[in-house]
């Protein structure tokens, strides 16, 4: 501010004071002080993040539940081919098997690449209610909505941001779920606009971080816990995905992906590691025949893993409760 000297900005003042008055006429000293004043809280830098801060919330849209459902669970991830979508299905399923007297809802947000409703064997378009909001299809006693029962299992959905926007508004509140206590979100990877609008439009309970322990996704992981602490969303924890292959035969354990990264990432971010999923056929093999693990193979190691999953999230969310 070299340059900036009382004189100049006097003259300044005095020039455009007819531009700068509210109400009664500015002398060139009060309008001196008033510039002055809107200079100095400018550059403090405390005043002008508040001040960006204000004017963001203006644009932001009003948070607002979901009607029925009590909690919001988001499964992310910051690269796709992690497992979220496995580990969404898995989740919710798990919730329920811990809990049969809770309710559990499953919705698929991923527009571009809907795995929900091959993963829960569910074909068909929803029908409607008398007021025109969708009903989920239901198998395994879990309801889900996906955007894949709403286009042909080919059809690519070729759509720019505004017709994804209003896809995911109608997908959070035009759906009749009835009593819900989780609704679990199948997020689509990365931190775009799809992440953006799903935590600002309702409230989330928490969210559930997928990775698997090599470098190259943990740092996507990285990014996408970030973007939900700078939206206000707590992150409940990191899942470590396929975390190691054991071999049928000799039983010998191997860290394809690595070993204890995402256990590494949570200390780093201060959150909670939720837990380790084996890299197993069965879990593949189950999610494509749409018979997830927890409920074909609920005594296996690989189920148990899920309920395992399912006590840390409910057990993260009475600590954020508390």
């Amino acid at each position: 501010m070299a340059h900036f000297t009382y004189a100049r900005l006097s003259c300044f003042m005095t020039k455009y004071a007819n531009i700068l008055q509210t109400g009664p006429q500015l002398t060139p000293a009060s309008a001196c002080r008033l510039q002055f004043s809107r200079w100095h809280r400018s550059a403090d830098p405390e005043a002008l993040r508040e001040r960006q801060r204000q004017q963001m919330a203006r644009g932001l849209p009003k948070q607002k539940p979901i009607a029925g459902v009590r909690q919001v669970l988001v499964v992310a991830s910051g690269k796709g081919g992690v497992g979220k979508s496995t580990t969404a299905v898995n989740l919710a399923l798990a919730l329920m098997a811990n809990e049969p007297s809770k309710s559990v809802g499953l919705l698929d947000v991923d527009v571009y690449g809907p795995s929900i409703p091959k993963m829960m064997n569910l074909k068909g378009n929803p029908e409607l209610t008398d007021n025109n909001r969708m009903l989920p299809l239901t198998n395994y006693g879990i309801p889900c909505m996906s955007m894949g029962f709403l286009v042909d299992d080919d059809a690519p959905v070729v759509w720019r941001g505004l017709m994804v926007m209003s896809a995911i508004d109608k997908l959070l509140r035009q759906v009749e779920w009835g009593r819900l206590d989780y609704l679990v979100i199948d997020m689509p990877p990365g931190t775009g606009d799809v992440q953006l609008t799903v935590t600002q439009s309702v409230p989330i309970a928490g969210a559930v971080i997928v990775s698997t322990p090599q470098d190259v996704a943990l740092l996507d992981a990285r990014r996408g816990a970030e973007m939900f602490k700078k939206v206000n969303v707590p992150v409940l924890g990191l899942v470590q995905n396929m975390s190691a292959f054991r071999c049928p035969k000799c039983h010998h354990e191997t860290a394809i992906f690595g070993s204890d990264g995402a256990s590494q990432l949570a200390d780093t971010l201060g959150v909670a590691l939720l837990g380790d999923v084996p890299l197993h056929a069965n879990i593949r093999e189950t999610s494509d025949r749409g018979k997830p693990v927890v409920v074909s193979s609920a005594g296996s190691p690989e189920a148990l893993s899920y309920l395992k999953l399912a006590s840390a999230v409910v057990r993260r969310l009475a600590e954020i409760d508390a």
